[in-house]
This record gives structure tokens, sequence and C-alpha cells, in this order.
């Protein structure tokens, strides 16, 4: 390697080694689109095109990329001109790969050809992760529980009522990430370093072999712009904050062994036999910090830029955002395999829920509903639990709470405000849409995992899209080298 400047060894290497093995072969993959689109347009001399065509097979076929930086070009930009000359056997003052293209919209394009692909594998992820949500969710709708605000127990719930709540959440994200993907399924090619070109090149056959949705419609923008960027981290960001919650509820559940705690999302203690430490859970959750700072440094970036085109809003966002997509990918995994693992241990009895004043609401309401005033109810409900908990009250404690908050209730009235405190398994019957009873929770269920196949849907059908795309470039070339231009 050659002696390097100061810029060159602090920066320029760093920048190579974090972005070459990303960009390298969708780049050569890009140069194949091109190359074929200037010969078609008679912008290549046949002989030249069919050169630059073999040696980007020639390329695109070697196992060993050999991406290291050897300080003889500055990117991998110039590294592709390099080895491409070499590959065709034409001098560096031969090459065409670069007539009408500018590093700026090959830049943009071949990230949103990485991002597109690291996109569509985190929705497959999600999806997968909502259908098995729902799965057990659907299980284990029957499973009684605490559920908390404030880390406080707050009322009665079901195990299948929260994981068809996170369905639900990851549904969201899945529409989010769809979103995201039509946006950047948008081919910046041909707006050159953001004026376009004199040149009478077909920016929509790039955008036809590369498998894009469509072509720019301001070749300013295509360059510039970075809110495909912005939106691709702050999805990624949300999809792992959101998850790092679901994780940290899934702690506590395994902590109050309401779940069993799997052996293989677990490490031992060094020093305490006993221990089964579920770390995983605790990485998600620092993993969803990572993600965060990782958006953050995005928003600056951009921020810090020129609307214009800008290494602070372009290749200075490039690591941030397939280190988050990567982690992404990661963090979806593993919370695939937490859900599908999930089974009920010693979850909570009807006496301990009733212990933990979780009811107590529903004594309030059972009040309520035989018309005493909601204020009232809640004031001689709060008295009561002051003097005992739910498990202790009687018919005496209860009547005379009522009358001391001056309010009148018969016989019956007493008798179901017992019941409401005593029976947190009543819950299971609430008709209520959405709510925790059984056959609601089910319902969601259900409509979480139609959801969720409906959105792979649209999922498989953007990757048949790229899948077609390929083999029709692969035609293309073989037809330019065929001499065949029709």
């Amino acid at each position: 390697m050659p002696s390097l400047s100061t810029y060159w060894q602090n920066h320029l290497r760093v920048a190579f080694e974090e972005s070459a093995p990303q960009l390298y072969r969708p780049m050569l993959e890009a140069s194949l689109a091109h190359v074929v689109m200037l010969a078609e347009q008679g912008l290549l001399p046949a002989e030249r095109a069919r050169a630059l065509l073999a040696g980007l097979r020639r390329l695109l076929a070697e196992e060993d990329d050999r991406l290291e930086f050897d300080g003889s070009v500055e990117d991998v930009y110039f590294l592709v001109e390099q080895r491409l000359a070499a590959a065709a056997g034409l001098a560096p003052s031969e090459l065409d790969v670069q007539l009408a293209r500018s590093r700026n919209d090959l830049d943009a394009g071949v990230f949103r050809m990485v991002l597109r692909e690291n996109v569509l594998e985190q929705a497959r992820l999600t999806c997968a992760a909502a259908h098995v949500a729902a799965a057990q969710a659907d299980r284990h709708a029957d499973v009684l529980i605490v559920g908390y605000t404030h880390r406080r127990p707050a009322q009665p719930t079901t195990l299948g009522h929260v994981l068809a709540g996170y369905g639900e959440a990851l549904l969201s994200q899945a529409d989010e990430l769809l979103s995201v993907y039509d946006e950047l399924d948008v081919s910046p090619l041909g707006s050159c370093a953001f004026a376009g070109t004199d040149l009478p090149i077909a920016s929509e056959r790039l955008t036809e072999l590369l498998g894009f949705r469509e072509t720019f419609t301001s070749s300013y923008e295509a360059v510039a712009g970075a809110e495909h960027l912005v939106r691709t981290g702050a999805v990624q960001a949300r999809i792992l904050a959101t998850g790092a919650r679901m994780a940290r509820t899934m702690l506590d559940w395994m902590t109050f062994r309401w779940v069993v705690t799997p052996d293989s999302y677990c490490q031992g203690s060094s020093i305490m036999p006993q221990k089964k430490n579920p770390v995983v859970l605790e990485h998600m959750c620092s993993m969803a910090g990572a993600a965060a700072a990782d958006l953050a440094a995005t928003l600056n970036n951009v921020g810090a830029a020129w609307y214009e085109d800008s290494n602070n809003a372009t290749t200075d966002v490039q690591q941030h955002l397939w280190r988050a997509g990567d982690r992404a990918v990661r963090f979806l995994t593993l919370m695939h395999g937490l859900l599908g693992e999930l089974e009920p241990l010693e979850p909570p009895t009807p006496e301990d829920v009733v212990a933990t004043g979780a009811t107590t609401t529903a004594v309030a309401e059972a009040l309520a509903a035989a018309g005493v005033p909601w204020r009232g109810a809640h004031s001689v409900v709060g008295a009561l639990v002051r003097q005992a908990p739910p498990a202790a009250w009687t018919t005496r404690l209860v009547a005379d709470a009522i009358a001391e908050a001056g309010l009148e209730a018969d016989d019956t009235v007493v008798e179901a405000a017992l019941a409401a405190g005593l029976r947190p398994q009543q819950v299971l019957d609430r008709p209520q849409p959405g709510g925790p009873g059984s056959a609601a929770v089910r319902t969601t269920a259900r409509r979480v995992a139609e959801r969720a196949g409906a959105l792979s849907a649209e999922f498989d059908a953007r990757r048949a899209r790229l899948r077609r795309a390929e083999e029709a470039l692969t035609a293309a070339v073989d037809a330019v080298l065929a001499g065949d231009r029709t």
C-alpha cells in the first residue's frame, strides 16, 4: 500500500471499508443496466459495449471480491472503473461506464437498491412476527394475568390480549415499511450530477432493468433528496423502540414466572449457579437505543447539509442506515423466535390477581352499573382498599362503606360488587370488541393474521418484480453481447 495522506488514511480508507462491501456488487449490477441502455440508444460503439458488459459479468462472477483498501483509488466508484478496465481488456481512457452518469445519481440509485433489499427482509420478518403474535394470542386468550400501568398492578387481562395488541403494532410497522419501500423504489439514474444530460438516454429503461417502480420526476430531488433516507431510519428505530417495550414486558413475565424463560435465549451466571438470565431481552432494549442513535445521526447529517448533493446527507448517512437495517433484521429475528417459544409457566391464580388489587375498578363499575354515581363508587372502593385487601371484604364492610359515603345500595348491589372484586376471570367473558374477553382476543388475532398475510403478499409482489427485472437484465445483456439490438 502506498503511503497515505492524513485525509486518505483517516477518512477515505474508513469510508471505503464501510461502504465497499455494501455498494460494490449493486454498483456492478447498475452498471450492467447502464451499459445496456447506452448500447440500445446507440451511444456506445457495439464492440466497446460488449467488452464492458463482458467485463462487468466477469467481475460479478468472482467469488472473492477482494475489497481491501490499497490506496490506489479513493472510493468504490473508482475501484469499479479500475477493475472494469482490466476485466474488459480496455485502457482506462477507453471506459464509457460513466457516460451520462455521475457519481451522484449512481450513488443515490445503488443505495436505494441496497435499502430496498433490506426493507424487504425487515418486512418479511415483521409480518412473520405479527403472524406468530396472532397465533400465540389465539392460543393464550384464556391465560389470566395482571396488566400494569405506571409499573403498578392495574387490571386483569390475558397473555393473549397483550400479544394481540403487539401484533397490531407490528402491522402498523409493516404498513409503514410498505410505504417506505415504495418511496425508495424510485430510480434517480439519469439525473447525472443533478441537471441531467443532453444525450438521448432512456432513464425509463434503467428503471425497468433494475426493477424500480418508477423514474424520478425531478432530477434535482433525485440526487439532493433525503426524505426516503430519513423515513427508512425512522421506521427502523420505530420497530425497535416498540419491540423493546414488548421485550421489557416479556422480561417481567419471565421474572414473575408467568411464562417459561427459554433456555436458548439465556446465559448463566459466572458466580451464581442458580441463575438463568434472559439477557437477550436486555440486549434488545440496547439495540433499540442504538437504532434511535442512528436515526438521530441521520437527521443531524441531513440537517447539516445544503439542499444539494452533499456527503453529509448522502454518503455520511449510509453507514447509519445499513447498520440500523442489519440491527432491525437481527432484532426482528430474535423477537420472532421469542414469541414462538412463549409458553405459560405459573400464571397468577384468580386469588393472586385479587391480592394485587387489580379487580377494584371492576368493583367500582359494578356499583356504578347499579346506579351509584361513578365518583361516589370510586370513593367507596378507595375507602375499602384502605381498610382491607379485596379478599377480606365482607358484605357488612361494603355496605358500611357505601353508607358512610352518603350513598344507598341494596344487598343485591353489595353482592354484585363483592363478586366483581373476587372473580377476575370474569374478564374472559367480556364481550367488548378489542378487549380481554377470550372471544374478542381471538377475533383480534384472526384480523392480525389476515392483515399480515395481505401485507406479506404485497411484499412478495415487490420481490417478484425485482426477480423479473434480474431476468430482464440478463436477457438484455445477452442480446447486446449477441449483437441483437432489437
